[in-house]
């Protein structure tokens, strides 16, 4: 898949003591037709407190918009390394879709998975979609309150 080389990158963070620990987790989120700029996207997660814990993917090269992206950028101020976690804005109606190593032990943890999304000129969505990151969860679609038409994530 596009951008499987991330999930190197992130196993070192995330995978518990040793890779065999760690699962192959896809994220997928449809944009609608909103008829703008390409979109910054942030995917990352919380634990069952609601702190920042991880960046899984930013897309959207351009540092100096990541201020956009409030709920992810306020706890991080945007000084969280990004090298193999991130890619070029997606556009209107496209479909990102990133795949990562994950830890067993996040499962069924109280962790939450937050989508950010912000476009140029229009509205900023912090925590557009928040969704547990649950074994029961996985596939099942959850709609957007801006540009994201759908987010799922398989495991």
């Amino acid at each position: 898949m596009k951008h499987a080389w991330t999930a190197a990158a992130v196993a070192g963070v995330l995978a518990a003591p040793s890779i065999a620990s760690a699962r192959p987790v896809t994220f997928e989120t449809q944009l609608s037709d909103y008829g703008g700029d390409g979109a910054y996207v942030a995917i990352y997660l919380t634990d069952r407190t609601g702190r920042y814990q991880s960046t899984l993917w930013l897309a959207g090269a351009k540092s100096k918009y990541w201020r956009h992206l409030g709920d992810w950028y306020r706890p991080t101020g945007g000084k969280v390394k990004v090298d193999g976690l991130s890619g070029a804005s997606v556009g209107a109606g496209k479909t990102l879709r990133v795949t990562v190593d994950l830890a067993d032990t996040l499962l069924d943890a109280g962790y939450e998975i937050h989508v950010d999304t912000a476009v140029e000129k229009m509205k900023e969505n912090p925590s557009e979609v928040v969704v547990p990151l649950t074994k029961a969860g996985t596939g099942k679609p959850a709609a957007g309150r801006g540009y994201v038409k759908s987010f799922r994530y398989s495991l």
